[in-house]
C-alpha cells in the first residue's frame, strides 16, 4: 500500500476498491461496537462538521454512544490541560483521570535512561494508567500528551476504546502536524532523507 504516494484518490473520487477487499473489511463494521461507533462517529461528523471542536465532537460522541464512565489518562506536563477537561466533562460525564507517574517507580528500576543527573526519576507508567481505568470500569480513554511510544502501551491494554486529545510534542506546542504545514520544517526533514 502506498496510498499517501498517489495524489488521486480514486477509492474517494470513484469508490474504486482497488485491492479488492470492499466485502471482507465492510464485514468488521457490522459487529455490534464497530457499528455503533461508526454510526455514532458519522452522525457528530453531519452535525457539527467545521463548527464544533474537537473537545466538543468528545462530548456529542460519548452521549451518542450512552457512555457515562470517561477515563483520562495524562502527562504530568500537560496536568493543566488535563484539569480542565475533565471540568468540562465532568458536568455531563463520570470522569477518573490518572496521572503517568502513578505509582511512583524510579527509572534505575528498569535501568532506563535519564533526562537529568538526579537521584531519582519516576517513570510514565501507562500499563498502570491503563490498569487503574480497567479497574474503573471507563467506557472511552482520552490520551492528553502521553508521549510516544507510552500512548501504544497505553492503548495496546486498554479494554476500553481509546482516542487521542492532544499528542506531545514538546518542539512544536503540542502540535505535530505544524511540521507537516510548514514549508520550513518540511525541507528541513526532508533534507535529512
Amino acid at each position: 500500500m502506498n496510498c499517501a504516494g498517489y495524489k488521486i484518490k480514486q477509492c474517494y473520487l470513484e469508490g474504486k476498491d482497488c485491492i479488492d477487499k470492499r466485502d471482507s473489511i465492510a464485514a468488521l463494521y457490522r459487529g455490534q461496537e464497530n457499528s455503533a461507533i461508526m454510526t455514532a462517529s458519522a452522525e457528530v461528523e453531519v452535525e457539527g462538521y467545521a463548527s464544533l471542536t474537537r473537545v466538543e465532537e468528545l462530548i456529542e460522541f460519548s452521549k451518542k454512544m450512552g457512555y457515562r464512565r470517561l477515563g483520562i489518562a495524562f502527562c504530568v506536563g500537560c496536568a493543566d490541560e488535563a484539569k480542565t477537561l475533565q471540568e468540562i466533562l465532568e458536568s455531563t460525564f463520570l470522569i477518573e483521570s490518572v496521572c503517568c507517574k502513578v505509582c511512583g517507580i524510579n527509572k534505575s528500576e528498569f535501568n532506563l535512561k535519564t533526562i537529568r543527573k538526579a537521584p531519582r526519576q519516576t517513570i510514565c507508567n501507562p500499563l498502570g494508567q491503563a490498569a487503574l481505568l480497567n479497574e474503573a470500569e471507563t467506557e472511552l480513554n482520552i490520551l492528553v500528551g502521553l508521549c510516544l511510544g507510552h500512548d501504544m502501551l497505553f492503548t495496546k491494554h486498554s479494554s476500553a476504546p481509546v482516542t487521542t486529545l492532544l499528542v506531545k510534542d514538546r518542539v512544536m506546542a503540542n502540535n505535530p502536524a505544524g511540521v507537516l504545514c510548514s514549508p520550513y520544517w518540511k525541507h528541513r526533514l526532508l533534507e535529512k532523507k
